[in-house]
């Protein structure tokens, strides 16, 4: 029988699994993990990058060398062609996701005991919003980097029909389903059909009867808490200069992005930003952004902001760690004030969720079964809001990180059995 697999790679976290004599596992992707986080780390004056967790402490053990996360965000983009500079070289994304996938890929198959030719792939129902032309550049991007690690026959299947897949092994008679998956890049929806009765079907389509997604995820609610609650303390909205101008936002809202942070250490935006210095208002907050630059410390801000999102999940409030700036330096943050953060991009979610049940022509109360997956469907509002809008429907919500991995090597099973 046909061996195949099914990649999850995700802005935040990535999975494999393995559909091999009709048994479908989640592959070990680092020690025991069957999920790792999409990051890289390129030591200094060394070839190799190293992935994942491992990437991460390096990184946040202050070793030298350049950190690069969210890396799903740059496909279809300018960034794609423009590359970025490790080690004082020159190098494309395409060679640097292209190390990530060839990790897990082999990680793959030195578990199936052979090469692995045949994937699906996953991705989200938009890489880019409101840009055909760069959703489509996007998936395009993503198969060449999939071939040239080592896949001979490519496929790809929306994100949160793969999570459908793996939830539908459970489910004994047809219900309606809607699928939420909330990653670190996208939130992505789906109306379908499901029974562990229509699993062998090789055809689903008329099952599935709407798709919509929008470019929102946790790295957006990353950055809105910390552009609202940690870059004031860095000067963000301070003025400078004799006609009280306000200080550049765009430096800021590079450094809440993770797949930006690392193009601001250059020698022009930090001279520009000593000259500003010269001329602030608020010149204690805003040497704080300079020394950010000039010790590269922008992926840790990002890491506090995250902390402190993980810990609202479950906290009423955070005192977010800022101390590698300054000793004893923390920002207490509430719940209530991150929920206020993200109220914008918690209404583009829940815009984009009623879209797809207008799309499916049925009405909310239709909804029998909620799936949420991804990360980001941790946070109470995020709860709270598939609630209200399903009252009626049962919600599933285990193996968050896995479910989509785990439904595009049942995907896979299908295709090439």
């Amino acid at each position: 029988m046909t061996i195949s697999c099914g990649i999850d790679f995700g802005t935040s976290n990535s999975s494999i699994a393995i559909a091999q004599d009709g048994i479908i596992n989640l592959v070990p992707v680092e020690d025991d993990h069957v999920t790792i986080p999409s990051a890289l780390f390129f030591p200094r004056k060394q070839s190799n990058p190293v992935f994942g967790r491992a990437a991460a402490k390096m990184f946040f053990d202050k070793k030298e060398g350049r950190y690069m996360r969210s890396l799903k965000r740059v496909l279809g983009t300018a960034l794609m062609k423009n590359g970025t500079s490790i080690n004082g070289k020159a190098v494309k994304f395409e060679k640097i996701i292209s190390a990530f996938l060839q990790n897990i890929h082999d990680k793959a198959n030195a578990q199936a005991g052979e090469d692995i030719g045949n994937v699906v792939m996953g991705r989200p129902v938009h890489f880019i919003d409101n840009d055909p032309e760069g959703d489509k550049r996007a998936q395009n991007e993503l198969e060449i980097i999939a071939k040239s690690v080592g896949f001979k026959n490519v496929y790809f299947q929306y994100e949160p029909i793969a999570a459908a897949f793996a939830h539908e092994v459970k489910i004994a008679a047809e219900k309606l389903a809607i699928v939420a998956d909330l990653g670190g890049g996208t939130s992505d929806f789906t109306i379908i059909r499901l029974s562990n009765k229509y699993i062998a079907k090789t055809e689903r389509t008329s099952d599935i009867l709407a798709n919509t997604g929008v470019r929102v995820g946790g790295n957006d609610f990353d950055k809105d808490i910390s552009l609202t609650s940690i870059m004031p303390e860095l000067g963000y909205k301070s003025t400078f200069g004799e006609k009280n101008l306000e200080v550049p936002v765009k430096l800021y809202h590079d450094l809440a992005e993770w797949s930006k942070v690392n193009f601001l250490y250059t020698p022009k935006i930090i001279t520009q930003a000593r000259q500003l210095l010269h001329q602030s208002h608020d010149k204690k907050r805003f040497a704080r952004i300079i020394t950010v630059l000039e010790k590269e410390m922008g992926h840790a801000l990002l890491a506090s902001a995250e902390e402190t999102k993980i810990a609202l999940t479950s906290d009423e409030e955070h005192a977010a760690n800022l101390d590698f700036l300054e000793r004893d330096f923390f920002v207490n943050i509430t719940r209530q004030r991150f929920e206020d953060a993200i109220q914008y991009e918690i209404e583009k979610i829940s815009n984009s969720a009623v879209d797809c049940i207008k799309q499916a022509g049925i009405k909310e109360g239709d909804i029998q079964f909620v799936i949420l997956t991804g990360g980001s469907t941790e946070v109470p509002a995020i709860q709270s809001l598939f609630r209200e809008l399903f009252p009626n429907a049962s919600i599933a919500d285990d193996n968050k990180l896995s479910s989509v991995g785990l439904g595009l090597a049942y995907d896979s099973y299908r295709r090439f059995k």
